[in-house]
This record gives structure tokens, sequence and C-alpha cells, in this order.
């Protein structure tokens, strides 16, 4: 018998063994890992390894010295612009993006299991994380990505040997061609959205947060969301962290959405408990547009349960926020400047008052302290915010 968490449905508690490939339940329900006993040595911290793996208790696998390229420990920085704000510069780690978190995780898993070949979808940052870590696992990995992802994130995917399915379409189109392919004997289907491994490697950003803060969490995270992962990842650390007793309290999380294709939003503002559909229109901050989220019910009830709410903002304000960020000396892709926008808003006044999520995320996030991730680097959609000023 393995000594890995097994997989448990969200929806009928169906459980799963991981070594059975299984992403899906048999209900269509998405799976979390099952629960497993942990205990976080926080006197050992100061003298374990500077990544992610430093919290290997509270991972559901062990390292692999092999895969691992150091992933993790990204800076946390005061921003120059918005005094009350921190910034986690996600974008600094090896494949530029918070999509490495949970890519080393997965293709860990993959190679404990013997698996020698994964595929995956993606609008591009998971997909670039994906085709760097299996390479270096040894896995062979097809990327299905959308036909207009950046051609800085198709370079990447390419120059670690992925194969590369160019999907014509939306992002929905491209799951769905995923889904097809999904399921092959022996291939293992490393989703970033429904493998549930992936989330426990992204919660170590809000470890981090929590240590380099002396500890402490602070009193508002902001989120991008699209699929959910960093949402998630953020919530299963947090109540980690409370339950354990090294945190009194969680921090507030607000989600943030591209107003041209913001599911989650709007379920939030008309109080559903799981997103609707949407006819997701074009936006700059690519990564993040995605109109029918799987996780969308785990995403708003875990925004609700911290006292936190999801709003959006105009591919105008984000623009300018990559602007000022450069301005800062921090050069990130449109996807990454969502949360810097949203939080430049509220302080700025620059909402829709008549929003009902506005209404409460204006004052969260202009708490005394905010922390916000900057998550993907410039260099992978080098065009898209130059095309805003044309």
């Amino acid at each position: 018998m393995s000594d890995l968490p097994d997989l448990v449905c969200f929806e009928c508690d169906a459980i799963y063994p991981v070594e059975s490939l299984v992403w899906r339940c048999t209900c269509g329900g998405v799976l979390d890992v099952a629960e497993f006993a942990f205990n976080v040595d926080a006197a050992a911290l100061p003298e374990r390894t500077p990544s992610l793996w430093r919290y290997a208790e509270a991972l559901p696998i062990e390292v692999d010295p092999t895969i691992t390229l150091g992933e993790g420990l990204s800076p946390l920085v005061p921003s120059r612009a918005l005094a009350h704000v921190q910034l986690k510069l996600d974008f600094l780690l090896p494949t530029l993006s918070f999509k490495d978190r949970g890519a080393v995780v997965l293709a860990t898993l993959a190679k404990r299991l013997g698996v020698t070949n994964a595929m995956v979808d993606s609008s591009g940052n998971a997909g670039t994380a994906m085709a760097a870590y299996f390479g270096r696992a040894g896995i062979g990995c097809t990327v299905y990505v959308p036909e207009s992802t950046s051609p800085g994130k198709l370079a990447q995917m390419r120059a670690h040997r992925a194969t590369v399915e160019l999907v014509p379409g939306s992002r929905a189109d491209t799951s769905a061609a995923a889904l097809q392919a999904a399921g092959q004997d022996g291939v293992l289907y490393a989703s970033h959205v429904y493998h549930p491994y992936f989330l426990h490697g992204v919660k170590t950003y809000g470890y981090e947060i929590w240590e380099q803060r002396g500890r402490s969490l602070p009193e508002t995270v902001v989120v991008p969301v699209g699929n959910g992962t960093m949402v998630l990842g953020c919530y299963l650390a947090f109540s980690e962290l409370v339950a354990a007793g090294l945190a009194e309290r969680m921090p507030r999380i607000i989600a943030v959405q591209a107003s041209a294709c913001s599911p989650l939003e709007q379920a939030m503002a008309l109080g559903l408990d799981a997103p609707l559909a949407v006819d997701g229109g074009a936006t700059i901050a690519e990564g993040i547009a995605i109109a029918a989220p799987s996780r969308g019910k785990q995403i708003v009830r875990a925004v609700r349960a911290t006292g936190g709410t999801i709003v959006s903002v105009t591919d105008q304000q984000t623009a300018a926020a990559c602007q000022e960020l450069a301005n800062e000396g921090l050069f990130v892709e449109p996807t990454s400047a969502v949360c810097f926008a949203a939080v430049r808003a509220a302080v700025d006044q620059g909402f829709d008052d008549a929003s009902p999520t506005w209404a409460v995320a204006a004052s969260l996030l202009t708490a005394r302290s905010v922390v916000v991730p900057l998550c993907g680097a410039g260099l992978k959609s080098p065009g898209d915010t130059s095309r805003m000023h044309a």
C-alpha cells in the first residue's frame, strides 16, 4: 500500500487511490486530497532549505532532489507606490510563474508512481511549468493550449521538449479538447485544475507569507482568479495555519477577475453558491479568462468563508497597473497586474460604487496590511499592455 494520501470527491465523498490516476469522480465532482496528519515544525524552519519544501510535513509527498529546482520562498517586498501593500514576487520562480509550486509536486508524484507520459491543458503558465518539471523528471508531456497563447509561453514549452497542441477557439475549447484526450491508459492528466496535489504545492505561497511576515498573516490577501488554484491554495494554507495554532485568524481573501470574463464575481454579487457559465470576452489577462471554472463552487465558498469577496477590473486598469509596477522595477504580465489594479482602484475610488462586491472590497483593499502576488513575468506576454496604449 502507498503512503500517499488518497483523493476524495468534493461532492459525494467517494475515495480513490492516487495510484489510479483518476482525475475526476464518477459523479462528475472534483477531487481533493484526503486529510492527512501533519505538524509543521516551526522551530526548525530557520535551518531548512530556502524552498517550498521547507514545509515538508504539510505536503502530501516527499521532495525528490532530482526534480526540484529550488522553487519557492520568493521575495516579499514593500510597494513603493502603495505603502500598505507588500508584493510577493512569484514571477521570479524557475519558469517565471507561481505555477511552479504545483507543477513540481505533480511531477514528483508522477515519477513516484512510475508514470512515463503526462498531459495538461493550460492558458500558458501551467503549461510552461509542467513542461519544465516533467521534462526534468524524464516524463513525456503534451500541452494543450489555445492557438492565441502568447509566443513567449509557447517558446518555453517547446524549449522543454513538450509536445504542444494548439487548439482553435477559446480557453474552454482547449479544456474540452484535453478532456477528450484524458483517460488514456498509463497517462497522467496533470491538470492544475483537476489534480488536487497541485493545490497543495500552491498552498506553500500562503505558508511563505506567514513566515516572511514574522509568522503573522496580513489583514487582506489579494489573488487573481480564473480556475482558482491560488485562491484555493491560500485558503488551504491559512486554514491549516489557524488550525495548528500558528496564526490567530484568517486573512480576508479578495479575488480579482477581468471584467470581460467574470463569472465568479457575478456569482458573488448575486449571492449564488456557484458561478453560471458566461460568454467570456477577450482580455489581456489571458491567464484568468475562464468562463466556467470547474472548481467554481469551492472558490466561492472559500472566499466567503474568509469574509472576503470577488471583484473585477478592466483591461485599461490592468494595463495602467502593469505600467505602474514597471515604474517600481517590476515587469509582469497583465494577469499578474489585476490584483495591483484592484488595490489601486480602491485607493483612488476608481470603481463602480453600485457594485455589491466592491462595496465590501474597498475597505479590505485599503486595510493596514495587504499582500499582492505578482504571479507571472512580463517577458511571457510582452506585447499585451503595449497594445492597450496604441
